[in-house]
């Protein structure tokens, strides 16, 4: 059986995960049962969850639009609004069934609701399972700059079932699998090297893979809960890959970028910065950057695009006192951060 259990919430993999949400449940005792969903999830996810873990839960079914473009306060005033008029009540419960978009917002708006309501995820994409499933970051995104209003607060459960990822597209399952691959980069080049045999197309059969990539996460976080040191880790490649990400969704000219492929090109980048600057092993960049041009493709950004791209790092929540701060590599899992870039290098990058 694949669980953590800890004080602040629990995470079950497959096995053992039907039993223990209707465990939370019988200990809750909501008053209410509300399934928050997007358009994508209430279609392919909803019933299947219904199925596995009960029709009799009589739930409230909200729905918000899918995308990342909803991942906005707007999108929260609404469901606070459908859940006060649905007569939702502090003992109520609120399950995130969804990818990162749902379970982040979802979290945030019962973090919020009335001072607080207790909160399920169910994550329903790779990205999801992999990097919101530990951490208990909740949030949204204002305007186009990802995740600057949000709050640090557990889920009293998160269910993984990999059966959810028969539902993807190859592109979402690649999204996810960037974070999988930064966990290799930060912790362990043996699992970098497990990796390379995942089978983007039978995604719901890698639940090792997938369960150690969780394990990584949650080793450094709960180490590191606020994020004072080791956690900062974590935004590997996310620095310019966060920054990359909002300017392509903001912008006509740029297709617009899943999470998991902006953060692709920030490691790269990342990685070629910690070559020149901390002598990240050459062969080592090599290898890394054509794994994940093979997997990701080539992006390429004007002198224009960059310019527009280094002005949104200001905006980045590493910062300290006005200076841009990157997570850099000496070598797989070995890393320092708060390191200084200079723009000169990020134009050569």
């Amino acid at each position: 059986m694949k669980s953590i259990v800890k004080e602040n919430g629990l995470v079950y993999c497959n096995e053992g995960a039907v039993d223990a949400f209707h465990k939370v449940l019988k200990q809750l005792q909501p008053s209410k049962v509300f399934i928050l969903t997007d358009t994508n999830t209430r279609n392919f996810c909803l019933q299947p969850f219904l199925n596995d873990f009960g029709n009799d839960l009589d739930p409230t079914i909200l729905e918000i639009p899918a995308g990342e473009i909803h991942k906005t306060i707007n999108t929260c005033l609404t469901v606070w609004e459908q859940l006060s008029e649905k007569g939702a009540d502090r003992n109520s419960l609120l399950i995130n069934l969804g990818g990162g978009v749902v379970t982040d917002l979802g979290g945030f708006v019962a973090s919020t609701f009335k001072r607080g309501i207790s909160f399920i995820n169910i994550p329903t994409s790779l990205l999801a399972m992999v990097d919101a499933s530990v951490g208990g970051k909740n949030g949204v995104d204002l305007g186009m700059i990802k995740n600057q209003i949000g709050v640090i607060r557990n889920p009293e459960l998160v269910v993984i079932q990999t059966t959810f990822l028969n539902t993807l597209p190859k592109n979402e399952v690649l999204s996810g699998f960037a974070e999988m691959l930064k966990h290799g980069l930060i912790a362990s080049e043996g699992y970098w090297n497990k990796l390379q045999a995942f089978d983007l197309n039978l995604a719901s059969e890698a639940e090792d893979l997938i369960w150690e990539s969780v394990l990584i996460k949650n080793n450094v976080v709960s180490t590191d809960p606020l994020e004072k040191g080791l956690r900062k880790t974590l935004n590997y490649g996310h620095t310019l890959g966060h920054a990359i990400e909002s300017y392509c969704l903001a912008s006509e000219e740029k297709i617009t970028l899943l999470h998991g492929e902006a953060i692709a090109i920030g490691m790269v980048l990342a990685t070629y910065f910690s070559t020149e600057l901390l002598d990240f092993p050459k062969q080592k960049l090599t290898q890394i950057t054509k794994t994940l041009i093979e997997l990701y493709g080539k992006h390429d950004f004007l002198r224009k695009d960059i310019n527009a791209i280094i002005d949104l790092l200001i905006y980045d929540k590493k910062n300290t006192n006005g200076k841009v701060l990157f997570v850099l590599l000496n070598d797989f899992g070995s890393h320092k951060i708060n390191c200084e870039v200079p723009n000169t290098l990020i134009y050569k990058a």
